[in-house]
């Protein structure tokens, strides 16, 4: 089986190609837009792997939550190339692929949605527990047990974070970040389960529909109209 997966829900970008197994992870260029590099890393990464768009199974992509416009360059481009190759589609939560990145059994991911945000979403064995959400760092809700792992760039974005989880956490892991490796690793078998969703249907999840403050609500935080 081979499947191309694609990740751009932050500005660290990546893209994966699955064969058989094996994993071929490469990343955007830094300082670009991923708009700007992402086709131009898919087709280089394929004529690398020796392969055709036609030889593909299936197209994955980290659906969120992240960057709005990240997002919607992944969704995007994963729809066109699904569409042009009839291939399957397989959108992967951009949490759940950190989740198993961590390596961790209970996970606590925290992915900075800006705006003096969070993202988390609390994975027990790769399955979230309840919905994944956004909120100000202070407002996060505790687990009620210990020995959590928590990821993501939320705890760098938000040291706050730190002394709020310390009681529940064991293991820190601040420098993780989505990549596309771990969204091919969780589309693989859903896509050998014959999983996929019509291209025309797909769409990211943003979890909150506001991309930005207003002018008041930067000065209300201290930041600068």
């Amino acid at each position: 089986m081979k499947l191309l997966a694609l990740e751009t829900s932050t500005d660290a970008g990546s893209i994966a190609l699955w064969f058989e197994g094996e994993v071929l992870l490469r990343a955007c260029p830094v300082g670009v837009s991923n708009s700007e590099t992402l086709l131009p890393l898919i087709s280089a990464t394929m004529h690398e792997a020796g392969l055709a768009f036609s030889d593909l199974d299936g197209i994955s992509f980290g659906a969120g939550p992240g960057s709005f416009t990240g997002l919607r360059v992944a969704c995007g481009v994963a729809q066109g190339l699904a569409f042009a190759q009839d291939l399957p589609l397989i959108p992967v939560g951009t949490l759940d692929a950190m989740a198993l990145a961590s390596g961790g059994e209970r996970v606590i991911v925290l992915l900075d949605a800006r705006m003096g945000e969070v993202y988390y979403g609390y994975f027990d064995g790769g399955v979230l527990l309840g919905q994944v959400g956004v909120c100000p760092p202070a407002a996060l809700p505790l687990p009620e047990t210990d020995g959590w792992l928590a990821c993501g760039n939320g705890l760098v974005a938000y040291p706050g974070l730190l002394e709020r989880l310390a009681a529940c956490v064991s293991d820190w892991q601040p420098g993780l970040m989505p990549s596309a490796d771990a969204v091919a690793r969780l589309a693989a078998p859903r896509l050998a389960r014959g999983e996929r969703v019509d291209p025309a249907d797909a769409a990211p999840l943003y979890v909150r529909d506001k991309v930005a403050q207003t002018v008041a609500e930067r000065l209300a935080r201290g930041g600068k109209a």
